[in-house]
């Protein structure tokens, strides 16, 4: 059984229009300006908004420590051309359990485009053949079709629907949960 850990440092990964990095104090702007829009905020558990200055700052801030416990790891997603931060992509991971739950979010601007499927694709390779995951899932919100539609592409299999688990903006929301397991996932 391969264990479960991160290689250091984090390492970049590359897909056809896209690179996976560290996110950088740089690009606390592009985060702030892109997270910052409702719509993004809104597709999420996690992004507050109003998106606060200082924010996207301290999110970036708090990678390293995550990464260096082993606890998870974001990369920022960046078209391979020119550098232009389109999103970010995250695994939280449960070593214990050998598995991950993956999420992303895509700037508005990159919307339509399969940056956000290039993307978990490249990560659920980082998952399995880095890390030594077993297990990678994934929640949307029921009114968020767009993003099942990623997870359904990356060959994620719908497991079910945890009703009102999550809540956003002070309403319940019902979360379709998708997952793939090591054997399942093909290269």
């Amino acid at each position: 059984m391969t264990p479960v850990g991160l290689p250091t440092p984090q390492p970049t990964l590359t897909t056809e229009r896209l690179v996976l990095r560290s996110l950088v104090p740089a690009d606390a702007p592009a985060v702030h300006r892109l997270a910052g829009d409702r719509r993004v905020a809104d597709t999420t558990v996690n992004i507050p908004h109003p998106y606060e200055p200082g924010m996207a700052e301290a999110w970036i801030a708090g990678h390293e420590d995550e990464y260096a416990r082993g606890a998870g790891v974001t990369f920022a997603i960046t078209d391979r051309k020119t550098g232009a931060l389109l999103g970010a992509v995250h695994l939280r991971l449960q070593p214990r359990f050998r598995r991950a739950e993956m999420g992303y979010w895509i700037g508005v601007p990159y919307w339509n485009r399969g940056y956000a499927t290039e993307a978990a694709r490249a990560v659920l390779r980082f998952g399995f053949e880095t890390v030594g995951l077993h297990r990678i899932f994934a929640t949307h919100f029921t009114r968020n079709p767009a993003s099942g539609r990623v997870m359904a592409k990356i060959s994620m299999q719908r497991e079910g629907v945890w009703r009102e688990h999550l809540m956003r903006w002070d309403r319940f929301e019902d979360a379709v949960v998708y997952g793939i397991l090591r054997e399942e996932w093909r290269p």
